[in-house]
């Protein structure tokens, strides 16, 4: 496609009552993103150069979600809900903007990929005026159908309206639309409200259209990717959806999902070729995981890196700000939070670390925890390279060890300890021959004495 502007226009101003929620309908989430984010991503990436959101009233948190996931993107606020077109005219102020496209889009939408997007532009491009994404559907009941003559979209005709013979058609109306840039506001200030509820709707753009004489076609998308969101049970099929296109992403990449049906993904996930994920494993927000690495069962990952051939779990959670470096080890019950893993470090089992840098090629003994906090503020363990530290240790922060230091196991450490030191933080043992049964007889004498 040649270098073409474009406005895309988001109408995200439905509340979503059926959603039982205070939250903006496009504000819930899927795969860890809002449902408009995934619309706003589609565009940016599908090359739209301006981009338009029409929120309700009172939703100044959408307004701040939107400046955040596009900060040059225009919030524009529709005063009263009277149809699609009313929408889309309350971005009037960026539709008086010359440009080449004009793209319709929805906020709960959030499927829809840059593809589908390139291919209603592309149409626009090859010389139509009005473009209309539909797909096809087994069971076309209470969609709008999308009525076609010699590759030429000639009407939509609504359930209730159509003949029986229309109802026949399963080629159906996602709502999503394309307008030529030079007659964008002309057609959608042409339209009118005679109908029941009074409101103004933008599929009639298409018989306007027509009647002008204008290029009206359909081009076709799939029926996944133009679902819309009313419901939670809705939001949970789209997850669904969401979660299979993700799954099927990684393998054709080159990962092995052992149990595919098991993993979830979120919106970010990067997965490097070779990279193999076992049942039960969860993708949260930000994460990246490099080629050969392993994430075996049960585990959590957020906000983390994993870098090339190292194992995760089973049973680890990497928190926001986890970077493990090449061929580490963070095993059963580890918990990682805001550290950083040198090449061949390891931690197998029964740790927390947090706060913290542990260098290369050190090992991390069971039940070992980074005390990083003090009921105020954070504070840092930096561990060097090759050091080991012996299980059951505590490692007050913020303490340094140096490269090559040795702590003794069962140990509590308050002080830094420097290059090649060997540490002990623990109290003296004592050992009292016969002392248990004494114990034990004192103990059973207090019990029998009560009873």
């Amino acid at each position: 496609m040649t270098a073409r502007s474009c406005l895309s226009i988001v109408l995200a101003a439905g509340l979503g009552t059926r959603m039982k929620s205070d939250l903006p309908k496009v504000m819930h989430e899927v795969g860890g993103l809002p449902l408009v984010g995934h619309v706003l991503k589609a565009l940016k990436e599908a090359g739209s150069d301006r981009i338009s959101v029409v929120t309700g009233t009172d939703m100044p948190t959408l307004d701040q979600l939107v400046n955040k996931l596009a900060p040059t993107a225009q919030c524009h606020v529709q005063q009263d809900r009277l149809g699609t077109a009313h929408a889309a005219l309350a971005a009037k102020p960026a539709l008086e903007i010359e440009t080449d496209d004009v793209l319709i889009l929805f906020g709960d939408t959030p499927l829809v990929t840059p593809e589908t997007v390139g291919r209603v532009r592309r149409a626009l491009e090859d010389g139509a005026d009005l473009v209309v994404l539909g797909f096809e559907t087994g069971n076309p009941f209470g969609y709008g159908r999308l009525l076609t003559e010699n590759d030429r979209l000639v009407a939509i005709r609504e359930e209730k309206d159509a003949t029986e013979a229309e109802r026949q058609v399963t080629f159906c109306n996602s709502g999503i639309m394309g307008f030529a840039g030079q007659h964008a506001l002309s057609l959608m200030e042409a339209i009118g409200n005679s109908n029941a509820k009074a409101e103004y709707y933008l599929t009639d753009a298409v018989e306007i259209a027509n009647a002008r004489g204008l290029k009206v076609v359909a081009v076709t998308g799939s029926e996944v990717e133009t679902q819309g969101i009313n419901t939670r049970a809705q939001l949970a099929a789209c997850e669904a959806d969401f979660q299979e296109r993700m799954r099927l992403a990684a393998m054709d990449g080159g990962c092995t999902l052992l149990a595919p049906q098991t993993v979830f993904f979120s919106h970010d996930t990067r997965l490097e070729p070779d990279v193999v994920v076992e049942q039960n494993v969860v993708f949260g927000p930000g994460v990246k995981v490099a080629t050969g690495a392993r994430i075996r069962a049960f585990s959590h990952l957020e906000g983390a890196s994993v870098g090339t051939g190292s194992v995760v779990g089973p049973y680890a959670r990497l928190r926001p700000g986890a970077v493990l470096g090449a061929d580490t080890r963070v095993g059963n019950f580890v918990e990682v939070k805001n550290a950083t893993f040198g090449a061949g470090a390891k931690a197998n089992h029964l740790s927390y670390i947090g706060d913290a840098s542990v260098g290369s090629k050190s090992n991390i003994g069971a039940g070992t925890i980074t005390c990083n906090y003090d009921g105020y503020l954070k504070h840092r363990t930096e561990i060097g390279a090759g050091s080991f530290v012996g299980s059951n240790s505590t490692l007050v922060a913020p303490v340094r060890l140096g490269n090559g230091v040795f702590v003794a196991a069962g140990s509590v450490i308050t002080k830094d300890a420097q290059k090649d030191a060997l540490t002990f933080g623990r109290s003296r043992q004592v050992v009292k021959d016969g002392g248990a049964k004494k114990l034990r007889d004192r103990l059973q004498a207090k019990k029998d004495a009560k009873s």
